[in-house]
C-alpha cells in the first residue's frame, strides 16, 4: 500500500497532546446510553488515532493510558456506586478500589497504543486504515475475556440505533466495533490529506459506502415468525438493594410478586427478575409450588428468579426456574469475580465477606444448559452479566425462539450503569434475530423487538408490571451460525498483512 503524501499531525506540544487524549477518552462515554451521541464514538477514537501517529511508542503507550483512565474513569462511575452504596465498603477504600479497576481497564488502550506504533511500519495509511481499526477491535475482544471479560464500553454498543446496526446480525459487535473504528481511520486520513477536496471526499466516500451496505442489510429479515403471539408481563417490584436480603421484607416481597402476577393471569409468560425470591429454593417449596398450580390453572407459565442450594453437595445457584405448564432450572453459568464468587478463595478468603455482599459464593452453573420451555416456546436465558456475552447467547441458539434475560441492577442506583446495560443487551436481540424480554428488580425492564428497538420500557424506581406482544421467532442470523471467530480471524490476518512491508523492509 503507498503512502498517500500527508501533512504531519498539527504541532502539538507533549502535554497538550496528552491532555486531549485524556479528554476523548473522557468525552467517549456520552456515546452510549443513557447520552446516545453516537457520532462520538468516532470522533474520539479519531482524536486518539491522530495522537498516535508520529510519536514514540512509550509515548503512545501514555497516551492510551490516560485515553483509558479518561474512558472509564468517566464510563463506569457505577462500580463505585456498587461498592460504597451498598457494598458497606468506606469511602477512602471504594475511591481506591475504584480507582485500581479504572487503571486495570485503562492498561487495554495502552498497551494497544504502543503495539500498533512499536510493531507496525510507519506508514500512515497503512496504520489509519488497516493496523489501528483491526487493532481496536481486537483489543476489544481480548478484554471481553481476559480474567473472565468485561465487554463494557465497546465502540458497536454505540451504534444500535444508526444504519451500522445492520452489521450485527452478521458480525456481530465486533464487526460493529470495527466499522466504527476504521471510519475514525476515513476521518483522520480525510482531515490530514493535503491534495486537496477530491483526494479528502474518496475517504469519506468509502464511510458512506460502509455505512450504506450496513443500512441496506437492515432491511434483510434474516429469522422468521414461529407460533403465535404471546402476550407478556414483566414484574418490575422495585425492591431497593440496601433492604433486599433483609428477613422482615421478605414476606412483604412474596405477597407483592405474587399480587402483581395475579392481576396478570392472561398472559401467556409473566417474568420475575433475578433473585426476586431472596429465599433458597427449598425453603420456597411450599410458596412455588402452590403459584406453579395457580399458572397451570390459568394457563400461564412463569419465570421466576431465586437462590438454589443442592443440599447433596451444599452448593448454591443463582437460577431462573420456569413454573405452569413445565417445571426447570436454569443455573448461571457466567459469574461475576468478587461479587458473585470469590476468585484464588484460598488466598482470598475474607474479601467478599469483607465487601459484604449477600450470597456471594455461588457456583458455577453448565455452559451448555438447553432453553427452557415456557408458553409453547423455547426461551434462551441469561442472568444480568451473562447478557452482555454475545457468544454465550448464542449457545442456546437456534433452538430458542426468544431471549430473557434478568436482572438485579439496583446495585448501580441512579447511575448511567442499568442505561447501558439495557443498551448492551439490545444487542443481543439485533445479533439473533430474536425478541429479547428483560426484567430487572428496579430497572430498566424492557421488550426488546428482534431488531434491538425498544418495544415498551417500564419507568426506572417504580413498582411496574410491563406488559405486551411478542412474535417468537425461528430460524439462525449469519452471527448466530459462526459467533465471533471469523472476525477475529479476519482481524488477526488484517494486521498480519500490515506487518509485512515492515517485515521485507528490515530483509
Amino acid at each position: 500500500m503507498l503512502n498517500i503524501p500527508l501533512s504531519p499531525p498539527a504541532a502539538v506540544t507533549s502535554w497538550r497532546g496528552d491532555a486531549l487524549a485524556l479528554i476523548s477518552g473522557a468525552l467517549l462515554p456520552l456515546a452510549f446510553s443513557p447520552f446516545d451521541i453516537s457520532i462520538v464514538a468516532i470522533l474520539a477514537p479519531a482524536m486518539l488515532f491522530f495522537l498516535w501517529l508520529h510519536i514514540s511508542p512509550r509515548r503512545a503507550l501514555w497516551r492510551g493510558l490516560l485515553f483509558g483512565l479518561g474512558m472509564f474513569g468517566a464510563g463506569v462511575t457505577w462500580i463505585y456506586v456498587s461498592i460504597y452504596e451498598f457494598g458497606g465498603v468506606s469511602l477512602p477504600l471504594s475511591i481506591f478500589l475504584m480507582t485500581l479497576f479504572v487503571i486495570v481497564l485503562a492498561c487495554f488502550p495502552a498497551l494497544l497504543g504502543y503495539f500498533v506504533t512499536h510493531f507496525f511500519p510507519a506508514n500512515i495509511t497503512l496504520k489509519l486504515l488497516l493496523v489501528f481499526p483491526a487493532a481496536w477491535t481486537l483489543f476489544e475482544w481480548i478484554r471481553g475475556w481476559f480474567l473472565t471479560g468485561f465487554p463494557w464500553l465497546y465502540l458497536g454498543h454505540s451504534q444500535i440505533d444508526t444504519p451500522l446496526a445492520g452489521l450485527s446480525p452478521v458480525l456481530g459487535v465486533y464487526g460493529m466495533s470495527w466499522a466504527v473504528a476504521f471510519s475514525a481511520g476515513l476521518l483522520v486520513m480525510a482531515t490530514l490529506d493535503t491534495r486537496g477536496v477530491m483526494s479528502r471526499l474518496r475517504y469519506l466516500a468509502v464511510a458512506l459506502v460502509i455505512w450504506i451496505t450496513a443500512g441496506l442489510l437492515n432491511m434483510q429479515q434474516w429469522t422468521q415468525p414461529v407460533g403465535t403471539p404471546l402476550k407478556v408481563s414483566l414484574i418490575q417490584g422495585n425492591i431497593a438493594q440496601d433492604i433486599k436480603w433483609t428477613p422482615d421484607v421478605l414476606v412483604p416481597t412474596l405477597e407483592l410478586y405474587l399480587r402483581l402476577t395475579r392481576e396478570h393471569w392472561d398472559s401467556d409468560l409473566i417474568v420475575w427478575p433475578e433473585t426476586a425470591m431472596p429465599l433458597f429454593y427449598h425453603e420456597a417449596r411450599t410458596f412455588v409450588d402452590g403459584l406453579a398450580q395457580e399458572a397451570q390453572d390459568n394457563g400461564t407459565d412463569i419465570l421466576l428468579g431465586l437462590p438454589v442450594l443442592d443440599e447433596r453437595t451444599q452448593r448454591y445457584y443463582n437460577s431462573m426456574l420456569s413454573v405452569g405448564h413445565h417445571s426447570a432450572f436454569y443455573h448461571k453459568s457466567h459469574l461475576v469475580p468478587f461479587t458473585e464468587y470469590l476468585p484464588l478463595k484460598k488466598l482470598l478468603v475474607n474479601v467478599v465477606d469483607f465487601l459484604q455482599v449477600p450470597m456471594s459464593d455461588f457456583s458455577k452453573g453448565n455452559e451448555n444448559q438447553p432453553p427452557l420451555a415456557v408458553a409453547g416456546q423455547k426461551a434462551a436465558i441469561s442472568i444480568c452479566y451473562e447478557g452482555v456475552f454475545g457468544e454465550e447467547v448464542i449457545r442456546q441458539l437456534p433452538e430458542a425462539t426468544l431471549l430473557v434475560n434478568v436482572s438485579n441492577d439496583a446495585w448501580f442506583g441512579g447511575s448511567i450503569g442499568p442505561h447501558q446495560h439495557l443498551q448492551i443487551t439490545r444487542m443481543r436481540a439485533l445479533e439473533t434475530g430474536r425478541p429479547l424480554l428483560r426484567a430487572t428488580n428496579t430497572g430498566i425492564t424492557a421488550i426488546v423487538t428482534p431488531y434491538g428497538k425498544l418495544q415498551a420500557l417500564a419507568k426506572q424506581f417504580d413498582v411496574q408490571v410491563l406488559t405486551g406482544t411478542i412474535q417468537p421467532m425461528s430460524g439462525a442470523t449469519p452471527y448466530v451460525r459462526i459467533g465471533n471467530l471469523p472476525v477475529v480471524i479476519l482481524l488477526v490476518l488484517t494486521l498480519g498483512v500490515a506487518m509485512l512491508p515492515r517485515k521485507f523492509h528490515n530483509s
